[in-house]
């Protein structure tokens, strides 16, 4: 049986770590350096560092962020935002990356993700879908962090990103994200029946008891985790023991 992976999001505007709601109204949060290795330090399995304005310069700015974490933390680490390019690509691996999350280009250019997986593994390579609810059981796929809308239908889209070769799927609830009042179990539903690659699911987590309820009914590989624990609501100690004692197994 797979061992769940318990990630630390981390989103980062102009040196700092940010928190919003709906990936708006974002306030401080700390150093992001300094909290990973915290996190690193107290047992996360990998950690997620997006760019949280990439959108608006076209460009990731986080290659120095990576380069000095990457002296400190011995985890797998992901990189995501403004990504438009293989070299783009190229340079986050070589800061010292193990993971890519492209979503903007994604869908102005799907056969970018077959591209790149081609070049550096389909490992490499993870498919960011920021989510949005229309209609009952219907959700719209969004870019630029969250704010513009393409009409694509998050199923059928998740769908092709596996087929393009995308390694695994990070699965961002727009409604729920910085919400801390739980994942939206329907839209993990409506993808988990549609694709065989991991789902990273992102976005609700406001205690323990989300993670538990969404782990232990729907096919997830992995949770990101930003508010519980940039707020200390909750330590990654007790996230995972809670997962042990309610039957999900979870790496140590």
């Amino acid at each position: 049986m797979k061992k769940i992976r318990v990630t630390a999001r981390i989103d980062v505007k102009n040196e700092f770590v940010i928190k919003g709601i709906h990936l708006e109204g974002l306030r401080k949060v700390g150093d992001p350096n300094l909290l990973a290795k915290k996190y690193y330090e107290e047992g996360i399995d990998e950690i997620i560092f997006m760019d949280a304005v990439a959108a608006y310069y076209d460009r990731n700015s986080l290659s120095h962020i990576i380069e000095k974490a990457c002296k400190e933390v011995f985890i797998p680490i992901t990189v995501g935002g403004g990504l438009r390019t293989i070299d783009d690509i190229n340079q986050a691996l070589k800061a010292g990356a193990d993971k890519v999350a492209i979503n903007t280009k994604a869908i102005q250019n799907p056969e970018f993700i077959a591209e790149a997986s081609k070049i550096f593994g389909s490992q490499c390579i993870v498919a960011s879908i920021v989510a949005k609810k229309i209609n009952s059981n219907q959700w719209e796929a969004y870019i630029d962090n969250g704010r513009e809308a393409t009409g694509l239908d998050i199923v059928e889209w998740a769908k092709r990103l596996e087929g393009l070769g995308a390694g695994e799927i990070m699965l961002t609830s727009l409604d729920m994200e910085g919400t801390k009042k739980g994942f939206d179990t329907e839209l993990y539903e409506a993808v988990q029946d549609v694709v065989s690659i991991p789902i990273i699911a992102s976005g609700g987590m406001g205690n323990i008891k989300h993670a538990v309820e969404l782990l232990s009914n729907y096919k997830i590989d992995a949770i990101a985790t930003a508010s519980v624990i940039h707020y200390n609501i909750d330590t990654i100690k007790n996230i995972k023991q809670a997962f042990i004692d309610n039957n999900i197994k979870v790496r140590m």
